[in-house]
């Protein structure tokens, strides 16, 4: 049959949105810079995170925040140190940095980027909603002379500059109609929409990217790029950037793992995931498992077992039902079916494949598959219903040293019994 045939994709149905219409999103990786707010994560080495800068590269995501030099000598550092393996290399990611609208952010952004001879954005951020300006006692008028004025600088210094208004899912229309406005007018060719602290569910992403479009860049008559910068407090961080590429978004931010201040960023790897399966990312992502682990080791961050694609549970299972469908699309020759029969996400696409496990759920087929994808015979009744008697009495899912501790136990108590008769 048909792969088309074996497969009814309701996420494609008639009045679904179209997702071919928006290729050529872009990609931008927070988590050399965004990431690392956690107050739970390790700041990686400056060789690990120019490994990982590497991998995003080999990826295909567009660019990255490299850090905020603007918060001292070791950022300076490390933020040189990126440009000049990007620069040297070739690499083709494009940096920028964060920058509070205030020049003695954006004059260290503007002393690298001479020395390493290439440009780099600075993504200058203020605050925009009636709460932060509440708190800070700011007024619309400083808020917008600062912008002026940051956006101005950074600009007349040669350096392009993404606008980005904090808290924007809570933010006045009118307020950030003036915001963006006034940056686009100093010079700035890309705004970043941010929901900062993880407010926004899709309908409200959707209404906002919106109105920025139509009110706001549309009116400007300047080729202005919108980003999208979300955060997982509600656990809406992937929902709510497919949300804003539907709209419109041009670059979608995110970090590995969503690592990020409290419950973290929109996570980078799921996004790839997920932009691939919609067709909207056609680079190859076996490398993807690879990005992840690394990220994992280097800020020191668990994966959890059922986190997607990438956690140990993501392709394994010690199910009879699940496992004899697996076995039975092997059996057909067919690897396509067998990676897909029990996963709605292609394992072999991210360098990895299924895995059968023994459990107290499984079936003989279970039992039989693991012997012989372990060297053994499992058409070896005797052996297999050793094993899988043993599996039934179990109350968690065998390791590979368990099931070998079985297999060598029901040798030796069977090769006596052979050599006697």
């Amino acid at each position: 049959m048909q792969e088309s045939e074996l497969i009814h994709d309701w996420n494609c149905v008639e009045g679904c949105f179209d997702y071919s219409t928006r290729r050529g999103v872009q990609l931008n990786d927070e988590t050399l810079r965004d990431g690392l707010q956690s107050p739970s994560v390790t700041d990686p080495t400056i060789d690990e995170k120019i490994r990982l800068l590497h991998l995003m590269s080999e990826l295909g995501i567009a660019s990255a925040d490299i850090g905020l030099p603007g918060a001292g000598p070791r950022a300076v550092r490390d933020v040189e140190a990126l440009a000049r393996e990007i620069a040297d290399h070739r690499l083709p990611i494009a940096p920028n940095c964060a920058a509070r609208t205030v020049r003695a952010d954006i004059q260290p952004i503007i002393d690298i980027s001479q020395r390493v001879g290439m440009a780099i954005e600075a993504a200058t951020f203020i605050g925009s909603s009636p709460i932060r300006q509440y708190a800070e006692d700011w007024t619309l008028e400083r808020m917008l002379r600062a912008t002026d004025d940051a956006v101005c600088f950074a600009v007349q210094n040669g350096l392009p500059v993404m606008y980005v208004t904090e808290d924007t899912t809570r933010a006045r229309p009118e307020v950030l109609k003036k915001l963006y406005q006034t940056a686009i007018e100093c010079g700035a060719r890309r705004i970043c929409l941010a929901d900062t602290v993880g407010h926004a569910t899709p309908h409200g992403v959707r209404q906002l990217v919106r109105f920025v479009r139509q009110e706001v860049v549309e009116p400007s008559g300047e080729d202005v790029k919108i980003d999208w910068h979300g955060h997982r407090d509600r656990g809406l961080a992937i929902p709510n950037c497919l949300a804003a590429i539907e709209e419109g978004a041009h670059r979608i931010h995110g970090t590995a793992l969503g690592i990020g201040e409290r419950c973290g960023n929109a996570e980078m790897d799921l996004l790839l995931v997920n932009l691939k399966l919609l067709g909207l990312h056609d680079w190859d992502l076996s490398k993807l498992s690879e990005y992840v682990q690394l990220a994992a080791d280097a800020c020191r961050v668990p994966v959890a077992y059922n986190w997607p694609v990438f956690g140990e549970d993501a392709f394994r299972t010690g199910t009879g039902v699940h496992a004899a469908a697996i076995v039975k699309a092997e059996a057909k020759g067919d690897a396509w079916l067998a990676d897909r029969i029990y996963s709605g996400v292609p394992a072999g696409w991210f360098g990895l494949s299924q895995k059968i496990e023994i459990s107290p759920m499984s079936g003989i087929s279970n039992v039989r598959y693991w012997l012989n994808a372990h060297g053994m015979d499992g058409a070896d009744e005797g052996l297999a219903n050793h094993v899988f008697d043993a599996a039934k009495k179990c109350d968690h899912t065998f390791t590979d040293a368990e099931v070998l501790a079985l297999c060598s136990q029901y040798h030796a108590v069977s090769q006596p019994a052979a050599a006697v008769a």
